[in-house]
């Protein structure tokens, strides 16, 4: 077995090394295993083990049947041949698949001592992109048009064929040892060349001659024969073996600009609501507090009118204070996980990571959740606390797994590699049930025995009459503006982030997201508190579900550029690949919609106990 953390290569050894991940395509949603394709398979090797993060996001890994010695280069060398016959069922349907991946531009994604195995090639400007992958071939339409895997070759040209990169040209570049005491070598990057070649003499390879053509009806026997060469190079240092890959990535060069331009710009507009409101709040309470008691009758307006009502429990306090216990443990997670992915514990190169580490936080956070939910609906004056336990333990994770269950069966019906297998989708019900159910009841149990959180002021028995409000000062204008300046200062990185999850490009700014993410709590924050502040001073005392909605708006806009993104960055084409990118997208909708709801809403409860606890309220 060869390790993947560390790879040290010696002459005397023989050596397999190059595993294979699923195949993807970025004109569908539904990716497949190496297998699935009918190429060459090692069945001698073991598939390597896969963490929980792996397995949710389908990286299945298969183990490689290219075999070859370190330093010793190989020209033209065959692999495997496989023949089909069209009078055979089987031999049809595989020759059908494999064409439908050429046809949808389907990605192999090699790797070797868990680095990618890029095909560099050059783009506009004289820049070089170096891809994490390369196709499975090529399609010539009826018309004429073709994919851009064809342009690399101008013998791509028959209409209505397919073309089989059946060849590749592989490049192992290595740092060796400069002391006798370590004469072995490291892998610091492997690069490789598709091409296409027909081969007529199966005895006498000499990777030559015109491109491998399938034609698109299959009327007689095919024989693809696949064939590799390597050649071995001694350059690079060990420090520097992803920089290639990081530098070459579409749009590096230009989003560190936009990334720090948007920050600024947050920045300077969260400074100047803080300062507006901290000014205008320190004239009202230093004038407010000079009123004698005699005149306080006559000289109380805006926001100190309504103190006899402010703190009066919210309509349906029982559906908000589960919202309020997922949305923390949501963040504490997304905290914790960013924080570690800036560390370096959750790199790109240790797969699966990321994910693992979410999953697991959620599943240990459910104390804090059922803590927070319990306090706050007895804060409330709730009184069916076993209701509230329960859905604080299945009603956001009940609505998550069941979207997650469609989309694994659609993926199970499509034979994707994406689809969850029977055992991991129990394994996370034990989690849920096993774990995370219990201690959202011991949060539960430790958040009811508090006594309810005290408000500054007391709470008049009846309610006060709100006046007539303007178009500004209306419930929905209002939440609907609060989600903008949030949405302003996520969106490039969502743009990014959108990008490696359906364009199967490389994510690896941690440092950018975790500052973004620090950002999206100060506007969010900021945002509710100010619109909070002007439906106060207009009389206006129903704050508790419109602070949680206004900073929550966000995920609306968030679901509306997600939109965007599909219709104008994608090219995605088939039902079954829509449904799932909009099942998808509206896990991350509800996730994010918890997460900021819960950050505007503890702001504006602080804001508003902070405000009526110091000033004069006879």
């Amino acid at each position: 077995r060869v390790p993947q953390a560390l790879f040290f290569i010696y002459s005397s050894t023989y050596f397999c090394f190059i595993f294979f991940p699923i195949l993807d395509s970025v004109e569908s949603v539904l990716p497949y295993e190496y297998d699935a394709f009918d190429f060459c398979q090692d069945k001698e090797e073991k598939r390597p083990s896969e963490n929980l993060g792996q397995v949710l996001f389908g990286e299945r890994i298969a183990s490689s049947p290219y075999k070859f010695k370190f330093n010793k280069p190989e020209t033209c060398k065959q692999v495997c041949i496989k023949s089909y016959d069209p009078e055979n069922a089987s031999d049809r349907n595989k020759l059908e698949f494999l064409k439908k991946g050429m046809q949808l531009n389907y990605q192999h994604h090699w790797i070797i001592d868990n680095m990618p195995v890029t095909w560099c090639y050059d783009v506009e400007d004289g820049q070089k992109y170096c891809n994490p992958g390369f196709p499975v071939g090529c399609y010539v339409t009826p018309a004429g048009r073709v994919k851009d895997a064809c342009i690399i070759n101008a013998e791509f040209n028959k209409k209505s064929t397919f073309y089989l990169f059946n060849h590749v040209d592989i490049t192992i570049m290595y740092h060796s040892g400069k002391d006798e005491s370590w004469p072995g070598a490291r892998l610091v990057m492997a690069k490789l060349e598709p091409k296409s070649y027909k081969h007529t003499d199966k005895d006498n390879l000499n990777c030559q001659g015109p491109p491998m053509e399938i034609p698109r009806d299959f009327t007689s026997k095919l024989d693809l024969i696949y064939t590799y060469s390597v050649t071995f190079e001694n350059k690079i240092r060990w420090a520097s073996r992803w920089d290639y890959i990081l530098e070459s990535m579409p749009h590096t060069n230009i989003q560190w600009f936009s990334i720090m331009n948007s920050l600024v710009i947050v920045l300077f507009l969260s400074g100047m609501v803080a300062m507006i409101i901290l000014r205008t709040l320190h004239k009202d309470i230093a004038r407010y507090n000079q009123i004698d008691s005699s005149e306080d009758a006559q000289e109380e307006f805006g926001w100190k009118l309504v103190h006899g009502d402010v703190f009066r429990p919210p309509r349906k306090g029982m559906l908000l204070s589960v919202f309020l216990g997922q949305g923390t443990q949501i963040f504490i997670m997304t905290f914790i996980t960013l924080f570690l992915a800036c560390l370096g514990f959750l790199s790109p190169a240790n797969r699966g990571a990321l994910m693992t580490c979410a999953v697991v936080l959620w599943v240990l956070l459910g104390t804090p959740a059922g803590y927070v939910s319990a306090r706050m609906y007895k804060t409330f004056r709730g009184e069916k606390w076993k209701t509230n336990v329960l859905l604080t333990a299945l009603l956001c994770p009940g609505i998550v797994f069941a979207d997650f269950f469609i989309m694994n069966l659609i993926l199970w019906v499509k034979g994707s590699s994406a689809a969850i297998p029977f055992g991991t989708l129990v394994a996370i019900l034990a989690m849920w049930f096993g774990i995370s159910v219990p201690l959202t009841f011991i949060g539960a149990y430790f958040g009811f025995k508090e006594k309810p959180i005290e408000h500054p002021v007391r709470t008049n028995q009846i309610p006060r009459q709100i006046p007539e409000q303007s178009f500004f000062t209306k419930p929905l204008p209002g939440i609907i503006m609060g989600g903008i300046l949030p949405f302003g200062c996520i969106f490039i990185q969502l743009f990014f982030i959108l990008n490696s999850i359906w364009s199967h490009q490389m994510y690896y700014m941690f440092g950018f997201l975790f500052l973004v993410f620090i950002i999206l709590l100060i506007t969010c924050s900021e945002a509710t508190v100010l619109l909070c502040y002007f439906h106060l001073c207009a009389e206006d005392y129903h704050w508790w579900w419109r602070s949680f909605l206004t900073s929550s708006f966000t995920a609306v806009y968030l679901f509306i550029y997600a939109i965007h993104y599909f219709f104008s960055k994608l090219q995605i084409t088939g039902n079954a690949s829509t449904i799932l990118y909009f099942g998808y997208t509206m896990i991350m909708v509800l996730i994010f919609f918890l997460f900021t709801g819960t950050i505007g809403f503890f702001a504006c409860f602080w804001f508003v106990s902070k405000i009526y606890s110091v000033v004069k309220v006879d």
